[in-house]
Formats: C-alpha cells, sequence, structure tokens
C-alpha cells in the first residue's frame, strides 16, 4: 500500500463515541452517525436526557445498530462498569450538538452524567461541535469556557455562521455532518508533513484601476484555504497567504499573511518560502493589472467606450522555479477546456514537481462547495473525482507529501 492510499484508508473499523447534547441540531447527529458508518467506522452514542426531548434513542439505535445509553444509572450497563468501557472503547469523542450547558460542565469538570462522565473518563481525544443561539455563543462566559477547554487540549470545531432556528442570524449554527466527518478523518490521518513547512498561496488578487474600480476573478479561497487545513492537520508548520477573501484562519495554520494583488501576493510568498520545503499554489493570481492606476475615480464619458493598458503580472511559479534552492512546487492550473493538455503544458513549461488541475465553470470549482482534481507530476498522474473541498484537499495532501518523500527522500 502506498503512502497516500494508507492515509486515504478513511475511518474504517475506527471507534467513534458520539455524544448527543440538548439543542435541535440533534436532529443533524442522526445524518452524522449514517455519514460516518459510510466510511466504515463503529459509532456508539451516548445521548443526555436533554437531547432525548429532540431526538429519540430508538432512532439513532437504529442509524448505528448498536445499544444507545442516556443514564449513569442504567443498573444492567454499569452491572460491568459500563462507562468505564466506554471511555476506554472510544478512540475519539465527539460531542455534536455541543450546547453552552455541556461546554460549562466540560470545562469545570463536573461529571453528574453519563457523557461528561465519560469525557473525564477516556483518553481518547475529544472534539466538540457547539450548537447555540448566536448571542449565547458571543457571551462572556461561553468564551470563557472555550478558552478553558481549548487549553486543556479540546478540538472545537466550528461553529458556523448562518441562518439559526431561532431566527438569528449569526455564529453558533453546529458544522454539517459531512464537515464534522471530515475533520475525524483528518485526525486519524498520519502525520506526513510533520517537520516540513509548507507555503500555501489561495484565493484571488485584486488590481486596482482606480480608488473604487479593480480587475479580479471569481475564487472564493475555499479551496486553498482548504489545502492549508489539510497540510496542517498532517503535522506541517504552515503559512498561508491570502488574497482578498472573507475567511476564517484554518485550524492549525501557523502564520497568515492578507494580501491584494499578485505583486503583494508575489512579495508575501518570495518571503515566506525562504524555509519552507513544500510551496502550494493555490491562489487564482491575476495575469495581467492595469499598467497605471487612477488617482481619482474614471468618469464615465459619453461616446467611446472606456479603454485600458493592461501590463503582465509577475509569475510566481516561475521565479520559485528559477531559483536554486527551491521549494517542492505544485502549481494549480483552472481551465474551461482541454484541462489535461494545458496542465501538462504548465508543469513542464513551469518546470513544477506538480500540477493540480480542474474544470471551472457549470457549477464546478469556483464559488462551488465540491470540486474536482487531476494531478499531474512527471512521469505519472491520478485523477481524484469530485467530492467536498475539504476532502479533497486531504487527498491532495497525502498525494503531496508521497511525490514529495519520493523527489527528496
Amino acid at each position: 500500500m502506498s503512502l497516500a492510499q494508507a492515509d486515504l484508508a478513511g475511518l474504517a473499523q475506527r471507534r467513534i463515541l458520539l455524544g448527543v447534547s440538548g439543542g435541535i441540531a440533534a436532529y443533524k447527529s442522526c445524518e452524522l452517525v449514517r455519514r460516518l458508518r459510510d466510511l466504515g467506522a463503529e459509532v456508539r452514542v451516548v445521548m443526555t436526557e436533554r437531547a432525548t426531548h429532540f431526538v429519540s434513542a430508538t432512532t439513532f439505535q437504529a442509524l448505528s445498530g448498536q445499544a444507545v445509553r442516556v443514564s449513569l444509572w442504567d443498573e444492567q450497563a454499569e452491572a460491568a462498569m459500563g462507562h468505564i468501557e466506554l471511555a476506554r472503547w472510544a478512540e475519539r469523542i465527539l460531542i455534536a450538538p455541543a450546547s453552552a450547558d455541556i461546554i460549562a460542565r466540560l470545562a469545570h469538570g463536573l461529571a453528574d452524567d453519563l457523557l461528561t462522565t465519560l469525557c473525564l473518563a477516556s483518553a481518547a481525544p475529544l472534539y466538540v461541535a457547539p450548537a447555540m443561539n448566536q448571542q449565547m455563543w458571543a457571551h462572556a462566559a461561553v468564551q470563557a469556557n472555550v478558552a478553558t477547554l481549548r487549553q486543556r487540549g479540546v478540538h472545537l470545531l466550528g461553529p458556523a455562521s448562518g441562518d439559526q432556528a431561532c431566527g438569528d442570524i449569526g455564529s453558533g449554527r453546529m458544522l454539517e455532518p459531512l464537515e464534522l466527518r471530515e475533520a475525524l478523518l483528518a485526525s486519524f490521518a498520519r502525520q506526513v508533513l510533520r517537520g516540513l513547512k509548507v507555503v500555501v498561496s489561495a484565493g484571488p488578487t485584486y488590481e486596482d484601476i482606480d480608488p473604487v474600480r479593480f480587475i479580479g476573478n471569481r475564487s472564493s479561497g475555499r479551496m486553498g484555504f482548504a489545502v492549508a487545513e489539510a497540510a496542517a492537520q498532517a503535522g506541517a508548520e504552515v503559512s498561508l497567504i491570502a488574497g482578498p477573501v472573507s475567511l476564517p484562519t484554518p485550524a492549525g495554520v501557523a502564520h497568515r499573511v492578507d494580501v491584494r494583488s499578485a505583486a503583494q501576493m508575489q512579495a508575501a510568498v518570495l518571503e515566506a518560502v525562504g524555509q519552507a520545503q513544500i510551496y502550494i499554489g493555490a491562489a487564482a493570481v491575476g495575469d495581467y493589472r492595469p499598467a497605471s492606476v487612477a488617482e481619482q475615480k474614471l468618469k464615465k464619458q459619453d461616446g467611446d467606450g472606456l479603454t485600458l493598458k493592461l501590463t503582465q503580472n509577475p509569475d510566481i511559479l516561475v521565479d520559485l522555479s528559477a531559483q536554486t534552492v527551491r521549494p517542492f512546487l505544485v502549481g494549480f492550473a483552472a481551465e474551461t477546456h482541454d484541462v489535461a493538455a494545458y496542465a501538462q503544458d504548465k508543469l513542464q513549461r513551469k518546470g513544477l514537481d506538480m500540477i493540480a488541475a480542474n474544470l471551472v465553470g457549470g457549477g464546478l470549482g469556483f464559488e462551488a462547495a465540491d470540486n474536482a482534481l487531476s494531478l499531474y507530476w512527471p512521469g505519472g498522474s491520478i485523477e481524484l473525482p469530485r467530492a467536498g473541498k475539504s476532502e479533497l484537499a486531504r487527498q491532495l495532501i497525502a498525494h503531496v507529501a508521497e511525490r514529495y518523500r519520493a523527489a527528496r527522500p
């Protein structure tokens, strides 16, 4: 089995203890159980008493194929110290949803029900997916409890921002089941990049025409941010060079530099790669910029349209490839047609070690939640089928690590 295949083995036979606390987001946990089992995980569910007001234990039992535990005072289960057996059985504990109440009880080390007792009695890594009203999430007491859990090594997953069941809009939504599954997948991935420094560029670049207008592209930055997070999960020290996007810094990323133009991105990348072993250029860097930027807003003129003179932007990958001592270079190619031909030409012409190519347009690539990639390197290639960007990024990093080790043993 290759290095990449080993890291993509998924959750087969992994033992996941899912804790469900009281909250309307408990309905999402039903889907999460199904998604985990799709990849071969063994899932056992422990519910708080309040959680049973939202979803029945029977539902989780049917989905998991295992008896569901609710009470610490289950005489039959506890005859053989069942809570200790469960605590030892689990390889990962995930609480989803995690209400403000259970976050507070975890932070204060309480063990007044089965779920909190298990968390104290288990050596398994603990993952918490908060779900609550946006005002509750912002409350100083909740944030203090969250900070305490982080300091103790508890992994916080989310929350996301958006519409809430109460009608509010803001942070506090539980992450979607597939996102939580991806986090658990990543937690089992081997640290294939441990000890390495990786620089990732992501997002678009904007080139100003005047103080109001600019030339840009439709890149959201989500693929590049997912790659940065996957590299961090694989053990790398990651520096992220981000174009103008509205995305939070991915968990585990050590350094982030925000830029706007191609020239700024070039300068930031060249500074960051000095000690790096791998550079992944996932950013959609603009090929051209206006030859001059107007100091004042250009006014609409009657008659003919506006003519802009453009000049070529620097090519970051070409500059890095020309260096005497250079990192392992991974480029991206977003194409609307003839993907393989253009990607392989770019691979050779720019002297890259690997290129990840994808088709854009028609719901693929930009402004989409998922993607598909074709990977090419000198003498080889592989197709990564359409999947969520987090999952795709994890697969990409596994192959980058494998090719890096092959090229630089």
